[in-house]
C-alpha cells in the first residue's frame, strides 16, 4: 500500500509568520532613517534633537515593547494567535500612521512611538506559539529562522524605500510619508491572515497525514492542541522554573544588540564615513541581507547534529555555541573601518564585520526562541517567550541609552563610542550562553503544567 504524502500547509502559515515580522520591522525601522533629519539644528530646517534625545524616543519604544509583551504572550495565551497577533497588527500599524502627525515635539513623539511599541509587542509571543502550534519540535529552529528572517526583509526594505521618500518628498515631508505608508501596509496583510489562518485542529485544509507530523514528536498528550492551551498558567509559576531564567538571561543579554543595529547603523555610517541621505541604502540593505542567511541557515544547524541522532537540547545549545563565536569579529569592526590603515576598503571591510555580527544574531535568535517550545508545553509558549520579550526589551533600553550617552560624550571622537558599543556587542553572546547553560545544563522539559 503507497503511503500517503505529508502535506506543506503549515509552511503556509509560516510565509504569514514571515511578512507579519517583515511589517513589523519595515515599520519600526523607520526611526533610524529619518534621525539624520530629526538632529539637524533648528536653524538648517531640522528638529534640533541631540542624540540623547532620539535615543529617549527609541528607548521609551522600547521599554513599552517590552513592557506589554509579557502581557501580551498572556493575552495571547488566552485569546489565541488569530485573534492576538491580527489585534497587535492593527496597534501598531494605526500608531506607526499617527507618528507622522507629532511635528517636532520630542514629548509626542515618545507618547506615539510608545503606544507603537504597545502594538509591535504581540508579533513575536503570537509568532513563536504558532509555531509550537503548527510544527514538530524537529522543524520548529527552521521554521522560527524563516519567519525570523522577516526582521532583515523589513530592515532592508526600509533602508530603500525611506531614504527614497525622504529625497522625493524632501526632509520635511518625506519622513510624514514615511511613517504613513508603511504603517499602511499591515493592513492589507490581515486580510490574508483572516481568510488563510485557523488553529491546526479545526483547519479544513489541514490534512490528517501533516497533522499527525506536526504532533509526532510530543512529549505528553498535553502537547497537543485543545482548550487546555488557553489555560492561564500564573507567572509565579513560570518564574520558579530554571528554564524560564534561563531564556530570561539569554534575551537580555543579546536582544539589544541587534536594536543597536537597527537604529544606529546610520548614525555609525555617518560618524565613521561620512554617510548622508541616500548614502547609507546600499550598506544597511547589505547588512540585513546577509542577516538572511543567518537566520534561516542558524536553524538548520540543530537538525543536522538531530539527524545524527543527537538529543534536542544538546543539539540546540551546541548550535548556539557555535554561533556566539562569531560576533567576536564585530570587535574588530573599528579597526577594519579606519580609513588611515585601509583607505577605500574601509568601508567594505568594516560592513563586512558588521553583516557577520547582524547574521550571528539572527541564527542565535532562531535558536533562542526555540527553546522555550522545546522545553514548555504549548499553552505555555507564548507567556514564556513574552517573559523573554520582556527581559530582551529591558536589555535594548541599556544599550539604546549608552550609544545615545556615548555619541554625545564622544561627540568629537565618535569613534570611540562606537568602538565600545561593538566590543559589547561581541561579547554579548557567548557571555548569554554561559548563563543559559550554567542554569539548565541538561535537557529537563517541563511536564508539570
Amino acid at each position: 500500500m503507497q503511503q500517503k504524502t505529508i502535506g506543506k500547509y503549515r509552511w503556509v502559515i509560516a510565509t504569514l509568520l514571515l511578512f507579519s515580522t517583515t511589517i513589523n520591522y519595515m515599520d519600526r525601522q523607520v526611526i533610524s532613517y529619518v534621525k539624520e533629519f530629526f538632529c539637524t539644528p533648528v536653524a538648517r530646517g531640522g528638529f534640533g534633537w541631540s542624540n540623547s534625545d532620539f535615543s529617549y524616543v527609541t528607548s521609551f519604544f522600547t521599554a513599552f515593547y517590552a513592557g506589554i509583551t509579557i502581557i501580551a504572550g498572556r493575552v495571547i495565551d488566552k485569546i489565541g494567535t488569530k485573534l492576538g497577533l491580527a489585534l497587535s497588527l492593527i496597534i501598531w500599524s494605526v500608531f506607526g500612521m499617527l507618528n507622522a502627525l507629532a511635528g517636532r515635539v520630542l514629548a509626542l513623539h515618545i507618547i506615539i512611538r510608545s503606544l507603537f511599541g504597545v502594538g509591535e509587542a504581540g508579533n513575536f509571543p503570537a509568532s513563536i506559539k504558532t509555531v509550537a502550534e503548527w510544527f514538530p519540535k524537529r522543524e520548529r529552529a527552521l521554521a522560527t529562522g524563516f519567519f525570523n528572517s522577516g526582521s532583515n526583509l523589513g530592515a532592508m526594505i526600509s533602508s530603500l524605500v525611506v531614504p527614497w521618500m525622504m529625497a522625493y518628498w524632501g526632509y520635511r515631508e518625506g519622513w510624514k510619508m514615511a511613517y504613513l505608508i508603511t504603517g499602511a501596509v499591515g493592513l492589507i496583510w490581515l486580510i490574508f491572515w483572516f481568510v488563510l489562518y485557523y488553529p491546526p485542529s479545526r483547519h479544513p485544509k489541514l490534512g490528517r497525514e501533516e497533522y499527525e507530523y506536526i504532533h509526532s514528536d510530543d512529549e505528553a498528550p498535553t502537547d497537543r492542541e485543545d482548550e487546555s492551551t488557553r489555560i492561564k498558567t500564573p507567572w509565579s509559576k513560570l518564574l520558579g522554573y530554571r528554564q524560564t531564567w534561563a531564556f530570561f538571561w539569554g534575551k537580555f543579554m543579546t536582544d539589544g544588540v541587534w536594536w543597536f543595529y537597527l537604529f544606529w547603523l546610520p548614525d555609525y555610517l555617518k560618524k565613521q564615513f561620512g554617510m548622508t541621505g541616500e548614502a547609507v541604502m546600499l550598506p544597511t540593505f547589505i547588512v540585513y541581507g546577509v542577516a538572511i542567511f543567518g537566520s534561516i541557515f542558524g536553524g538548520s544547524i540543530p537538525m543536522m547534529f538531530m539527524n545524527k541522532g543527537w538529543q534536542v537540547y544538546r543539539a540546540r545549545m551546541t548550535a548556539m555555541l557555535i554561533i556566539a563565536v562569531f560576533p567576536l569579529l564585530v570587535i574588530s569592526c573599528q579597526f577594519f573601518g579606519d580609513v588611515d590603515i585601509f583607505g577605500k576598503a574601509a568601508v567594505t571591510l568594516s560592513i563586512a564585520m558588521i553583516c557577520i555580527g547582524a547574521a550571528a544574531h539572527q541564527a542565535w535568535s532562531a535558536n533562542i526562541f526555540t527553546t522555550v517550545s522545546d522545553m514548555f508545553p504549548k499553552k505555555a509558549v507564548a507567556s514564556v517567550t513574552g517573559i523573554g520579550g520582556m527581559a530582551g526589551g529591558i536589555g535594548g533600553v541599556l544599550v539604546q541609552l549608552l550609544a545615545g550617552k556615548l555619541t554625545d560624550h564622544f561627540s568629537k571622537t565618535p569613534q570611540t563610542a562606537y568602538l565600545i558599543m561593538f566590543t559589547i556587542c561581541g561579547l554579548a553572546y557567548l557571555v548569554a550562553w554561559a548563563i543559559m547553560k550554567s542554569l539548565v545544563p541538561k535537557y529537563r522539559p517541563i511536564t508539570d503544567l
